[in-house]
């Protein structure tokens, strides 16, 4: 494998799980933190190109992949998302870091520039903004709650397509590693969601989406920022991209067109701005 797995104790013992891609010890390193349900496998691609020349570690939020489920679904919120994250770099040695967060990891990664803002040197936002639009996340919330096993890979793929038709998947290849990235094989050999059902109940606390972003935002003028969006996408539509570039004019933007939430950043156009974005980051 081109990474270490690695277990880390967050603060009350659950252990959270980490790829840790490159030598270990380049002092330039890459944070990379997914979506809602996502895991570290959504940045194999990216972490197994950046890993020659940086050092790139990529956590399974508790309750997702291949770390511990928590038995209380109170603590599956940013608050505690954070506090994993401080756990996580102390443990393995890491002080600085530039962030590429998708989705919720983007929303983290805001949040980052008030947590730890001297370990911040910069930050990627993957299709996600300072605002989260109802009609983006009510169809996730949805999809979360069907639980339902499927019986193969092929049903996994079909019910992504007819969900998420905008995924950057343009061949059977690449439908197959999202499901692969989605979904685990039970002690049944059906397939079920590879995380924690109980992550849903937070989102029936009405104070769950009530969080005013843009302080955090603003919080991230002092770095680096590139933002990226799928055309498609229903989180970050043109009335809040243009409003994030009023707000910071020298921010870089990407868009990959033909794609919803969220782009792999394997795209081209990405890939070329993601390196020189890190350029400046680790200047």
């Amino acid at each position: 494998m081109s990474y270490r797995e690695r277990h880390v104790s967050a603060a009350d013992g659950l252990s959270l799980y980490v790829r840790d891609y490159g030598d270990g010890e380049s002092r330039n390193t890459v944070l990379c933190i997914g979506g809602l349900t996502r895991n570290s496998k959504d940045f194999h691609s990216v972490a197994d190109r950046l890993g020659s020349r940086y050092r790139v570690i990529a956590p399974d939020y508790r309750g997702r992949g291949k770390s511990a489920y928590d038995p209380d679904w109170r603590r599956y919120q940013p608050r505690t998302y954070l506090d994993d994250i401080r756990h996580i770099t102390a443990a393995l040695g890491v002080h600085r870091f530039s962030v590429i967060g998708t989705s919720l990891g983007g929303i983290l990664g805001m949040a980052l520039g008030t947590a730890m803002p001297g370990a911040v040197q910069g930050v990627l936002m993957n299709d996600v903004g300072p605002e989260i639009p109802k009609a983006g996340l009510e169809p996730v919330i949805a999809y979360m709650k069907n639980t339902q096993p499927l019986p193969h890979w092929d049903a996994a793929v079909a019910v992504l397509k007819a969900t998420f038709p905008h995924l950057p998947a343009k061949t059977p290849e690449a439908w197959r590693m999202i499901a692969e990235a989605t979904y685990r094989l039970d002690y049944r050999g059906q397939l079920v969601f590879d995380w924690d059902p109980a992550i849903c109940r937070v989102f029936e606390q009405k104070e769950a989406l009530a969080i005013d972003l843009w302080p955090y935002f603003r919080s991230l003028n002092q770095f680096p920022v590139l933002a990226v969006r799928g055309a498609l996408s229903p989180f970050v539509g043109e009335d809040l991209w243009s409003a994030m570039k009023k707000e910071r004019p020298d921010m870089a933007c990407v868009t990959v067109p033909d794609v919803g939430h969220a782009p792999s950043l394997s795209e081209q156009e990405v890939e070329i701005a993601m390196d020189k974005w890190l350029g400046v980051c680790f200047g």
